[in-house]
């Protein structure tokens, strides 16, 4: 087994701690695309209401495991300070309890969504086959739940210690485990066992999931400075539940508005038919896998920002978050032609339905332009959640994804009467008023926490 990777992220070369951050980590995040892409194509071969279908439920589930993605920026926050604060007896105690909470909060969240997932999916859905599917695949998927929790949260200790590399070889191997399980439950063997159905979809994701949660776990255990981890770290503690409920809510919330958002969206689309939202659907996923690289640099600023704002080293938290910003415009810059002029053709590779490509292609090609923007915003997240003030990101959420993206949709198509390439236009003005709200923001808390974001460098 390849030796635990334990890095401090308080010395040595920032671009290099980027670089062994942010590489592994878009790995990781293009082979989680790369997983949702081939469910994309697989529910294509069986038919447009099916792949509007996973887009619903699939919707849905995320709302309910966005206190995992919460979960993870808390463990990368607080591990984090804790390891660059010399503390590592906190950071075992953290990271034990971290996993505790996930499995309780996973439980809680499993029982709750048998509740609002049929809500939110025929709020945003008409009765048809597409909703039918949608509903189905949410139910299969609450059995993922703990696996997507505690795999999150696993991950923002991990990256704590500077390992991006485990959950990469993690999301590679579930990828391939995908690609095999899909046809395979969809299908079954002929002539040894019938398959399932849209339902092999959803249980080939509990499967994989459930394995990635499993091997992040052992790797958690084997850092070095997680060697002394006791039994007793893992019994619930109110205090440290307290604590990291604090970091864990707000970010939560905010993943939780930008998810709402996208129901704002469905909403919006569905008056156009439901080849507005399986283009809508696929389009998304295939800018995703050029994001990547973005939300490789902006992901590993928090774990980087963490450790040194915990050591008090101002300077060089701010020589991260310049650092962040300048790589991530250059990697905006090269994939705005890229969605411009090749979106038709990957289009194409997903579905024959000629409009369900021209409402990708119209979405890819607006989204494009405001990537400058979104990368701006992902980085001002990881340093407000570095910063243990993840509250402000709920701010800047509800502005930008809340009434933003409702007030300009609504400005485009109800009044300027566009069609849905409103909702693309109205997505746009949301993104790039919601910047200048968190710059604003993110000035004003960084004058507090680390002197000013201007500060020159001395000596």
């Amino acid at each position: 087994m390849a030796q635990a990777i334990d890095l401090n992220l308080t010395q040595g070369s920032i671009a290099g701690h980027f670089r062994t951050l942010a590489i592994p980590g878009a790995v990781g995040m293009l082979f989680s695309t790369l997983y949702n892409i081939v469910d994309i194509f697989f529910a294509g071969l069986l038919s447009t209401s099916a792949q509007a279908g996973l887009a619903l439920g699939f919707q849905a589930f995320f709302i309910s495991i966005s206190v995992g993605v919460g979960l993870g920026a808390a463990m990368s926050a607080l591990v984090g300070n804790a390891l660059g604060a010399g503390d590592n007896r906190t950071a075992r105690r953290l990271a034990a309890q971290g996993i505790t909470y996930g499995i309780v909060a996973s439980c809680l969240l499993a029982l709750a969504g048998l509740w609002f997932g049929p809500l939110l999916i025929k709020l945003v859905s008409e009765p048809g086959v597409y909703r039918e599917a949608g509903l189905r695949y949410f139910y299969w998927l609450l059995l993922a739940m703990p696996g997507f929790l505690l795999a999150h949260g696993c991950n923002g200790i991990l990256q704590a210690h500077g390992d991006a590399v485990s959950m990469q070889r993690a999301l590679i191997v579930a990828f391939l485990a995908n690609i095999i399980l899909n046809p395979l439950l969809i299908y079954g063997i002929p002539g040894v066992t019938p398959g399932i159905g849209f339902n092999g979809l959803a249980l080939s994701t509990v499967i994989s999931q459930t394995g990635v949660m499993i091997f992040l776990i052992q790797q958690v255990l084997r850092r070095k400075r997680m060697k002394r981890m006791r039994a007793a770290y893992f019994r619930p503690r109110l205090k440290r539940f307290a604590e990291i409920s604090l970091q864990v809510l707000p970010t939560a919330f905010s993943f939780t508005i930008m998810l709402l958002s996208a129901f704002v969206l469905q909403f919006a689309l569905k008056l156009f038919g439901e080849h507005a939202i399986a283009g809508y659907a696929i389009a998304i996923r295939l800018e995703q896998v050029l994001l990547l690289p973005i939300l490789g640099v902006t992901g590993a600023l928090l774990p980087i920002a963490s450790q040194n704002f915990g050591a008090r080293d101002s300077q060089r938290v701010r020589a991260a978050l310049f650092y962040c910003w300048r790589i991530g415009f250059y990697m905006s810059l090269v994939a705005i032609p890229i969605l411009w002029l090749g979106g038709p053709l990957v289009m194409r590779l997903f579905t024959a339905d000629p409009e369900v490509v021209r409402v990708g292609v119209g979405y890819l090609r607006v989204d494009s332009l405001i990537l400058p923007f979104y990368m701006m915003l992902f980085s001002i997240n990881s340093l407000l959640q570095a910063f243990k003030k993840p509250i402000w990101t709920v701010w800047i959420s509800l502005y930008r994804q809340a009434f933003g993206v409702a007030f300009f949709v609504w400005v485009f198509i109800g009044i300027l009467g566009f069609n849905e390439t409103g909702v693309w236009f109205g997505t746009a003005a949301a993104v790039v008023t919601g910047w200048i709200v968190a710059m604003a923001l993110t000035i004003r808390i960084a004058k507090t926490e680390i002197g000013g974001l201007w500060v020159p460098a001395t000596g």
